[in-house]
């Protein structure tokens, strides 16, 4: 075993326990966008995933699968932003209006 494939079983090592604690996070997260952002990071670590397993296996079949992948995982993310920013931006109350000492609006 070279050194590199020592580094390859490492890495996906590390990816598995990223898997597991994201799913962690989608199982007890405590908001919705928790969740969601725990979802798109199970697609990173599954994509990153498979590309070290390539590079192990040496066999670049399964590339357009991590592609497409990466790109339902931008897309989603960059929804999930508008969506949440333009939720708070509604979500904000008008000021209220500043009253003087007599308790008169001004």
């Amino acid at each position: 075993m070279s050194v590199l494939e020592l580094a390859g079983w490492i890495s996906l090592f590390f990816v598995a326990v990223g898997v597991l604690g994201a799913l962690y996070r989608i199982v007890r997260g405590p908001a919705l966008l928790d969740r969601a952002i725990a979802v798109d990071v199970v697609l990173i670590a599954l994509s990153s995933g498979l590309t070290v397993w390539m590079a192990l296996a040496g066999q670049p079949d399964y590339i357009m699968i991590v592609v497409v992948a990466s790109l339902i995982g931008f897309i989603s993310s960059a929804t999930l932003a508008r969506f949440t920013v333009e939720g708070a931006q509604a979500n904000q109350s008008e000021p209220e209006p500043k009253q003087g000492p007599g308790g008169a609006r001004s």
